[in-house]
Formats: C-alpha cells, sequence, structure tokens
C-alpha cells in the first residue's frame, strides 16, 4: 500500500496562523465577517453549542477561534481582564475598515493617521477584548528615512 504525500502545511494556510479564545466565538465569527468582510471556512461545535474549531479568512490569512473553556485553561481577553496581543491587518482602506468595524461594534483605542513609516494606521479593540491594528500601507520608505523620522517624533 503506498502512502499519500502529505504536505506540512495545507495549502491556503500560513505557518503562522491566530488561534483566538473568546468568550462567544460563534458571535466573534460573525463580527469578523461584518467588520473585515471575513470568510466563514467551517464550525464545528460540541454538543453544548460551545464553538470547538472555527476557522475564518481575511483577505489572504486565516483565523482560528474557539471558546473560552475554563477548565482547559482556555481564556479570552475579557475573563483576562486583556490581552498583550494586537493582531495587525492590512488592508486597502484603512479609514473605510475602521468605520465598517466601528459599525459592526468595535472601539476605537487609536483614531487612524499617517504614521511615519509609511503606514495610514489606526488601533481598535473588538467586542470580544482582542486588539487589532488596522493599517493601508501608503509610501515605501527606506530604513534611514524610517529612522529619521522616528527621531522627528521622538522629539
Amino acid at each position: 500500500m503506498s502512502k499519500s504525500h502529505v504536505k506540512p502545511i495545507p495549502d491556503d494556510m500560513h505557518a503562522v496562523t491566530p488561534h483566538l479564545v473568546c468568550k462567544g466565538a460563534a458571535a466573534a465569527m460573525d463580527f469578523y465577517q461584518k467588520a473585515f468582510g471575513a470568510v466563514d471556512l467551517g464550525r464545528l461545535a460540541d454538543k453544548q453549542g460551545k464553538l470547538m474549531h472555527g476557522m475564518v479568512r481575511i483577505g489572504d490569512s486565516t483565523i482560528m477561534l474557539v471558546d473560552e473553556n475554563p477548565e482547559w485553561g482556555m481564556l479570552g481577553p475579557t475573563a483576562l481582564k486583556g490581552s498583550p496581543v494586537t493582531i495587525h491587518l492590512y488592508v486597502e482602506d484603512v479609514d473605510a475598515t475602521v468605520k465598517r468595524a466601528v459599525a459592526a461594534g468595535a472601539k476605537i483605542t487609536m483614531p487612524v493617521a499617517d504614521m511615519f513609516w509609511g503606514d495610514r494606521y489606526g488601533k481598535l479593540e473588538d467586542p470580544f477584548g482582542h486588539q487589532w491594528s488596522v493599517a493601508t500601507h501608503i509610501r515605501d520608505m527606506t530604513p534611514e528615512e524610517v529612522e529619521a523620522a522616528a527621531a522627528d517624533c521622538s522629539g
């Protein structure tokens, strides 16, 4: 019997994939569809209806989701009173994306503005406590130009 070749990283996946724990992971998936245009790639719920595995695609990237499960040590940002992690999202139009995310329930934590490193950039907190930075690259800069611009910003 011959073995078929199985790719160690499946097609359409990247080596690093965020896996978010959420209180209400199915609702988070719905939010990401409204806020960021995510595509629902599937949901697997347990007998009680809690999401054991969900997956969405935003642009060319996948995010996995799961419901909180304290018995297994899986807690989301609301249970932990915050998260040190920020998910960075590049989009075609940062202003339109942030507006759509706010309309869907996100909170602006840093207004969108042109940044010294060449991005138009802002930050959000989603209704599930996850932090997002959202950007559109607006100008290419050399490392030296970025360093000089950073020095100008820091006084």
